[in-house]
């Protein structure tokens, strides 16, 4: 092997690496803040929707973890693109695996006695309320079995319905319509996902109705679809740097063996 064409194979290698540790990382972080509820209309400065939809009048309150999916979905893609799907099925699979970790252990972490000095120092908030920090910290990231489980399947299955519907997007558009195999595998998988994940937690765990689960997953898909198409430019200024860094023949030259291998299933 040529120093050139080692020094190439070393910038594939370190852009798959820094693909999946920011796949991995983002991941885990929504994973983390998803415990935050927050009000998209009071983000924008806007009144309540008040949306109707299954008896209900819903607005657009959301997981503070949505701020992190975007970038998930995006590196999945460029994972998928340049690496195929074997690639983005096997940090797919560790990455699930980090998650039920890092439940576990912040599980774990809620039940350790605390230390007194630190009860003492963080006894009242910022606006001299009392404040039980140990009771706060447990709230916060004791998450219920429900929703570890619907994260954990909706993540999942996700993921896989994304690989698919890409690989599948990709064999009818070749090279082109980037956007379309991007923003449309998303849409698809975030259907699904959107549903599974309170379907789990607050139907099959909880006491909600089946109208309660359509009503607020429907919101929470008209949210995430709506970010997925705003984000979309952001693929193609991806796929403008990825494409300066390893060099305009030797990107096309991965996506096409990506493309290859992904038809084979390999």
């Amino acid at each position: 092997m040529t120093s050139t064409a080692a020094t190439t194979e070393q910038k594939g290698q370190r852009l798959f690496l820094f693909l999946c540790g920011l796949f991995l990382t983002n991941a885990l972080i929504a994973e983390i803040i998803g415990t935050k509820i927050f009000s998209v209309e009071g983000f924008l400065g806007m009144p309540p929707a008040q949306i109707a939809l299954g008896g209900q009048l819903l607005d657009f309150n959301m997981s503070a973890g949505v701020l992190n999916w975007p970038i998930v979905f995006i590196t999945s893609d460029l994972i998928n693109e340049y690496f195929g799907r074997r690639g983005v099925r096997r940090i797919s699979f560790l990455t699930a695996g980090f998650i039920v970790y890092m439940f576990g252990v912040i599980y774990a972490t809620t039940h350790l006695p605390p230390a007194q000095f630190w009860l003492d120092l963080n006894s009242t908030d910022a606006a001299g309320n009392p404040l039980n920090i140990n009771e706060a910290f447990s709230v916060i990231f004791r998450q219920g079995l429900g929703i570890m489980v619907g994260s954990i399947v909706a993540f999942l299955l996700g993921q896989l319905l994304d690989i698919s519907v890409f690989s599948w997007l990709r064999r009818r558009t070749g090279s082109k319509h980037i956007w379309l195999r991007a923003t449309g595998s998303t849409m698809f998988s975030q259907l699904v996902d959107s549903f599974v994940v309170i379907g789990i937690a607050f139907y099959v765990f909880g006491n909600w109705s089946i109208n309660q689960v359509f009503a607020v997953g429907s919101v929470n898909y008209i949210y995430k679809g709506a970010i997925a198409i705003l984000t979309t430019p952001l693929l193609y200024v991806a796929h403008y740097f990825i494409d300066n860094y390893l060099g305009k023949e030797k990107a096309e030259s991965m996506a096409e063996e990506a493309a290859v291998s992904s038809y084979s299933g390999r």
